[in-house]
């Protein structure tokens, strides 16, 4: 059995998306979901709709994690390997931090350059794989999984 590993954070069909919650009063979306009071400063809102972000953002900030994060972070590996992490920045206004693709680092990555969100497979325990969302960078000379060229 395939589940996301954090349930309700985004979807894992043809198209995935992180999903957020617009406050109803003021419009301010955030990642992850709001409850109970919005988060904007200036909005006493405690009404939340929740909406599918856009796929695509712009590279805002990456890094690389050469060390092994502490519990609860489970490591695809042993001896643990390096990933690179990208913070990317989506149409909303967000930025959101999350892993990038596999087969992908820092070499790969550019302040500025377009990011689409994947879902690949994070880990896999007694009851099936666990999928997290990932940012895959798109630049003209890389190749995608489907073995076609990603748009630039």
């Amino acid at each position: 059995m395939t589940v996301p590993a954090i349930e309700g954070w985004f979807t894992t069909g043809a198209d995935p998306a992180l999903l957020g919650t617009r406050c109803t009063t003021c419009t301010t979306v955030f990642f992850p979901k709001a409850d109970g009071f919005c988060r904007n400063p200036a909005c006493a809102g405690e009404t939340f709709e929740e909406v599918a972000l856009s796929r695509r953002g712009v590279v805002w900030s990456y890094t690389d994690a050469q060390y092994q994060p502490p519990p609860p972070y489970i490591p695809a590996s042993d001896p643990y390997e390096p990933f690179a992490l990208a913070a990317v920045e989506l149409p909303e206004g967000l930025v959101v931090l999350g892993q990038v693709a596999r087969g992908y680092g820092v070499a790969d990555l550019r302040v500025g350059q377009e990011a689409e969100l994947v879902v690949e497979t994070l880990y896999t325990d007694e009851t099936g794989e666990r999928t997290i969302w990932r940012w895959l960078p798109l630049t003209s000379g890389h190749l995608t999984e489907l073995g076609e060229e990603a748009d630039q």
